[in-house]
C-alpha cells in the first residue's frame, strides 16, 4: 500500500488505522465504508450523517498468492484507482 501510494504522490508511511470510537463525539456530514465489514459494523451513533458504501476488494487478500512483488503490487495499484476513480465521482 505504501509504495502503490507514493506512486501517486501520497505518503501514507506514518497513517495508522484508528479505531472508529475515537469519533463517537464528532458531527459528520458523509460517513464512506468501503468494506462489508466495515458496512456491517458501522455503527449507530453516526447520527444524521449520510452513510454511503462502496465495496473494494482487499489488495492484501488478492496479493497474498502472487508470484512476484510486482504482481502484488498491481493488486495494489488497481484498488488505489478504482478508489481514486469513485472518490473523484462523489458528489456532497
Amino acid at each position: 500500500a505504501i509504495k502503490a501510494m507514493a506512486e501517486a504522490g501520497v505518503d501514507i508511511s506514518a497513517h495508522r488505522s484508528k479505531h472508529v470510537s475515537l469519533f463517537k463525539d464528532k458531527d459528520f456530514d458523509l460517513v464512506v465504508t468501503v468494506c462489508d465489514k466495515a458496512r456491517d459494523n458501522c455503527p449507530v451513533w453516526f447520527g444524521k450523517a449520510r452513510k454511503l458504501h462502496k465495496s473494494f476488494e482487499d489488495p492484501p487478500f488478492l496479493a497474498r498468492d502472487a508470484g512476484t512483488e510486482d504482481e502484488a503490487l498491481g493488486h495494489y495499484r488497481r484498488v488505489r484507482d478504482e478508489i481514486r476513480a469513485f472518490v473523484s465521482e462523489l458528489t456532497i
